[in-house]
């Protein structure tokens, strides 16, 4: 099938347990694995939140994955400071460390007290901080005034060229698929029905994207079907709604209003909700035949262990899951300064136009 991998959720699950699940799940047959990187759950029932960066450092010495995490620079993290974590763990760990950029939520990025920019501010700010993050990650010293600020920083702790940390986009409408085909090294996206799949996935690879397409899937297992979706409904019924209504609330109790509102049902469909691994592992099958080559399976309950156990057992062997190939970025061989010109990404609305969007 593809790379199947583990994704940890930081909101749900204490990181001295979260480690103990990613290198089981590495045991039981798990290729690769990824992070989320909030410093606030999305409810109260939730109720973790660990960061994710000291936490990464411990599971890649604790296992043999490579490892991703969605990050959100601009507000909360300094492009600098982004750049700088980004290349430690590229160096320590050469090849097994990407970043997925998006521009975050609300709900982790208020912490700052800085006012939360419009949709159009927060793309033009990734823009400027993607541009930064890659300079620094090769080497140049960055002077930048713009959305982002950034005095003559450099990062001087870096991988090898051959081993240039990716930096991914993080997105899931095709108009943001197709903003980062122009300047990506990769593509990560959450599950949806197949047409919705596709059109991400297209609009990437038909704006030039490259690297590989990266699918995020939530599921709840469990022996029955009744006991799937109340798991489904008391984890994730807070992240059902679309992705304007998820970057504007601000807190746990915000999010835990909204989530009164949805049914159990209401969760099947955001979480594939499953107690058969033959059936599950159809479904799986139907989104990644879209195009996808590596997928990251997010399982919603908080005890992780009857699932791993289920998934080693009776779903893994039906993916036929392989190891990913090494993942290396713009920076990384052969690369001038003006190829890495041609891939500094435009303002997502500047570029929309430009192409008659």
């Amino acid at each position: 099938m593809t790379v199947v991998g583990f994704h940890a959720s930081h909101e749900q699950i204490p990181p001295s347990r979260l480690l103990r699940d990613v290198v089981r799940a590495e045991e039981v047959g798990f290729s690769a694995a990824m992070c989320s990187d909030h410093i606030t759950p999305w409810s109260s029932d939730q109720g973790q939140s660990g960061f994710a960066w000291s936490w990464l450092g411990a599971a890649l010495t604790s296992t043999s994955l490579t490892f991703g995490v969605v990050h959100a620079p601009g507000q909360r993290y300094h492009p600098a400071i982004s750049a700088q974590m980004v290349a430690t763990l590229a160096e320590m760990f050469p090849q097994r460390f990407w970043a997925a950029l998006g521009t975050g939520q609300l709900m982790n990025e208020h912490v700052t007290g800085t006012p939360w920019p419009t949709k159009d501010e927060r793309d033009a700010r990734l823009a400027e901080t993607v541009d930064v993050v890659r300079r620094l990650l090769a080497g140049e010293e960055v002077t930048h005034r713009g959305r982002v600020d950034v005095d003559r920083a450099r990062v001087w702790s870096r991988p090898p060229v051959e081993a240039a940390p990716a930096l991914l986009a993080a997105a899931i409408s095709a108009r943001t698929a197709a903003w980062a085909g122009s300047w990506a090294d990769g593509l990560i996206t959450v599950n949806s029905s197949p047409e919705v799949l596709r059109e991400v996935s297209g609009a990437y690879r038909d704006a030039g994207g490259r690297g590989p397409l990266c699918l995020q899937v939530h599921v709840a297992w469990a022996p029955s079907r009744d006991e799937a979706l109340a798991l489904a409904h008391h984890q994730w019924r807070t992240n059902v709604f679309g992705s304007q209504v998820l970057s504007e609330l601000a807190t746990p109790a915000q999010f835990d209003d909204v989530g009164r509102q949805v049914t159990p049902a209401g969760v099947d469909g955001p979480v594939v909700v499953e107690h058969d691994m033959g059936r599950l592992a159809e479904r799986l099958h139907e989104m990644v035949d879209v195009g996808f080559d590596r997928v990251y399976l997010h399982f919603v309950g908080q005890d992780q262990d009857a699932w791993l156990d289920a998934a080693g057992r009776d779903l893994l062997p039906q993916l036929g899951v392989t190891a990913p190939e090494p993942l290396v970025g713009t920076t990384g061989p052969g690369t001038t300064a003006g190829a890495l010109a041609e891939r500094t990404p435009r303002p997502l609305a500047a570029a929309l136009e430009g192409a008659g969007a």
